[in-house]
């Protein structure tokens, strides 16, 4: 039977889901008292939990005893897991079942203390008994041409899946066809012996789809600015192609799933304004007239819940102002219908064991107040056992809830917008912070518990989180009107959630800090420079100060093919748009910038490098004297120890204390100190 046949084809126009609280925390603390800044910035205790494919085994990473993640294995029905990987210096990152007794998994380091930073992720595989444990991919940093001794595949080689629909204990790798490229390289890989197969590939493949019974079904290339996607014909054994467009184009299309059925779905706007779930038409060569999930105002950016035992998919999730599960499986919606019945406060993400006779299940329950709790649901003695707490330091109750709204640009286009407002007070006339995201071309605003927003909340400012045009999630339209716009409406926009929130009464016009990270640092820039009389101070962490550094430092982890083909669409050309490169540069307008500002960069930053943020500071220290600037030697792009964020954002509570703080300041002009 073909996927999704009874009556699947819907369109959804709104969440289901509401905000609310925790489940069995300890008392709050007093409200007079400030929660520690540590207490926002911990490193989760526990990460994640995944039931064997059988049901009677949950893998979970958690920390261990000296605060590196460990992965353990707790048979159902026990109360002591079984650790089976632990390091002293490095942390296990992910995991994965092959089956019901081997996993697969990799490596990180948090901590970043005495090693290189830059090191692969590696893979091992190991027994829940912890016996015949593997190195499969060595995790040491080595050139693209140094050969790695022993029987390890080389540091660029990444997990992909597991081989669905088999008993063998394989797995899928791609390998990077050398270790700065972004095309792959596609092996299966014996877990047990370390041995190989390499998969016959149409050309440099960027991206892999593994259909459920374990084939290799889609390879999507990269020539130039042309990205194709190829189909593995069962008929003739060999690579057909399917589409081609450019790959910075609104017509190329994503493959997400390829069902047991044989049945191919993509991403797709074809010729609409969001981005919805279709079928593609293996034998005409093109989408179905309809599509299986389209999400009034939104993209579709989710996946499918599949279960290998039974063969089918179960539902599907997605994301519209909150996160949602829509169940196709009428038992997997009874059980959902129990859960949140029993834990209405919380967005309750199920995952089922692949077995149908097994009686329970994993609930990962989270709101924009709560980090995220990890449960064990038996269904047949309707019981739930709590696993782990992302954060139990958080007190929900605390925290401050988040509200999804729209705003009018000047020129009418409708930005998206998260407002997080003080749990204490009236929420009028607040100090306001502007919190700009990366990317740019991402999403920047979700449901979820945020540390930094959370923080700033406490501390007793309002928050706004504008997705502003450029950013993805939202149409088509939204993400055409920032083409080459940095600096110019993109940051109209960002302007404009201040000028909304001073109009509806949240902000003191004279209050207002503009903050980011990365594209978030250059618009907090440029929105000193360009509007000083409603930006009172300014932000910026890792932050790009110059668009030609983008393309002019060789030694960053930009691939050429953005250099060439996606950052002159998206950003503008060096040449023929030279002129604007230049009137958008916070670098070549650093004497314009004249409020305070808090700069902070990673000495090992490869995204953004450290010398966009000392080639500013220098420039712009000529001028205005109120500039602090921090650096972070272990750091990369984004703080990820817990001693400098403590450091970061204690500094950033005292900035914001001192220029925009707790009580109501009268208006200064730009240039006064």
């Amino acid at each position: 039977m073909s996927l999704f046949k009874q009556n699947l084809f819907f369109k959804l126009t709104a969440c289901i889901f509401c905000s609310i609280s925790l489940l069995g925390q300890a008392p709050a603390q007093a409200a007079t008292e400030a929660i520690p800044v540590a207490s926002f910035f911990k490193h989760p205790k526990f990460r994640e939990a995944r039931l064997s494919p059988d049901g009677k085994s949950i893998g979970m990473l958690m920390l261990g005893a000296n605060d590196r993640v460990i992965l353990a294995v707790l048979e159902v029905g026990q109360l002591k897991p079984e650790v089976i990987a632990n390091y002293e210096d490095k942390d296990v990152r992910s995991f994965h079942w092959i089956n019901n007794d081997r996993l697969v998994y990799d490596l990180t380091n948090y901590q970043h203390k005495d090693v290189e930073q830059f090191f692969g992720p590696g893979l091992y595989a190991v027994n829940k008994d912890r016996s015949k444990r593997l190195r499969l991919v060595t995790h040491q940093y080595t050139s693209a041409r140094e050969k790695v001794t022993g029987p390890s595949l080389a540091w660029h080689t990444y997990f992909l899946d597991v081989v669905h629909g088999s008993s063998t204990p394989d797995v899928y790798v791609q390998q990077a066809q050398d270790s700065d490229s972004r095309t792959y390289d596609l092996y299966r890989l014996n877990t047990m012996t370390g041995n190989t197969e390499l998969i016959k590939r149409p050309g440099k493949v960027s991206k892999w789809l593994i259909d459920k019974s374990g084939v290799p079904r889609i390879a999507e290339t990269i020539d130039g600015a042309e990205s194709t996607m190829f189909y593995m014909d069962p008929k003739t054994n060999a690579w057909r192609k399917l589409a081609s467009s450019p790959w910075t184009s609104n017509a190329r299309l994503d493959p997400t799933f390829f069902s047991p059925e044989g049945d191919l779905y993509v991403r797709a706007y074809n010729g609409k304004n969001t981005r919805a779930l279709y079928r593609f038409d293996l034998e005409k060569n093109q989408l179905d007239g309809e599509p299986v999930l389209e999400l009034k105002g939104y993209d579709f950016d989710g996946g499918l819940i599949y279960s290998d035992q039974q063969k089918k998919v179960l539902g599907i999730r997605y994301e519209m102002s909150k996160p949602a599960t829509r169940w196709f499986d009428t038992v997997a919606a009874e059980r959902q219908k129990k859960i949140d019945a029993l834990l209405p406060d919380t967005v309750n993400m199920l995952t089922f064991a692949d077995d149908s006779k097994a009686s329970v299940a994993i609930v990962h329950s989270y709101s924009d107040t709560n980090p995220g709790v990890w449960q064990l649901y038996d269904f047949a003695s309707d019981k739930l056992v709590r696993l782990g707490s992302s954060n139990p330091d958080i007190q929900p109750e605390q925290m401050a809830t988040k509200e999804m709204l729209r705003y009018p640009a000047r020129d009418g286009l409708e930005i998206p917008a998260y407002l997080t407002l003080p749990v204490h007070g009236d929420g009028k006339n607040l100090p306001t912070i502007v919190l700009v995201h990366g990317g740019p071309y991402v999403r920047g605003g979700h449901w979820n518990w945020n540390p930094q927003v959370q923080f700033l909340a406490s501390r007793g400012y309002a928050v706004i989180e504008p997705d502003f045009r450029g950013s993805t999630g939202f149409g088509v339209k939204h993400f055409d009107a920032g083409m080459k716009q940095w600096g110019l409406a993109m940051q109209d926009d960002v302007a404009d959630a201040a000028k909304w929130a001073i109009a509806k009464g949240y902000a003191d016009p004279n209050r207002i800090c503009i903050a980011g990270a990365s594209y978030g640092g250059y618009a907090t820039l440029m929105g000193l420079i360009k509007d000083p009389d409603l930006f009172r101070c300014g932000i910026e962490w890792v932050g790009v100060t110059d668009i030609n550094l983008l393309y002019n430092i060789h030694w960053s982890d930009a691939s050429d093919e953005w250099k060439w083909y996606g950052m002159p669409v998206l950003i503008g050309d060096q040449t023929k748009d030279a002129a604007q490169l230049k009137a958008t540069s916070p670098l070549e307008n650093a004497a314009k910038l004249t409020r305070p500002l808090l700069m902070a960069y990673g000495t090992r930053d490869r995204r953004v490098p450290i010398e966009h943020g000392t080639k500013f500071y220098r420039a712009v220290k000529e001028k205005n004297a109120d500039v602090e600037w921090v650096e972070y030697a272990e750091e990369g792009h984004g703080f990820y120890l817990l001693k400098n964020n403590i450091d970061f954002w204690g500094r950033i509570e005292k900035f914001l204390d001192k220029h925009i703080g707790k009580t109501p300041q009268q208006p200064a002009s730009a240039n006064s100190k």
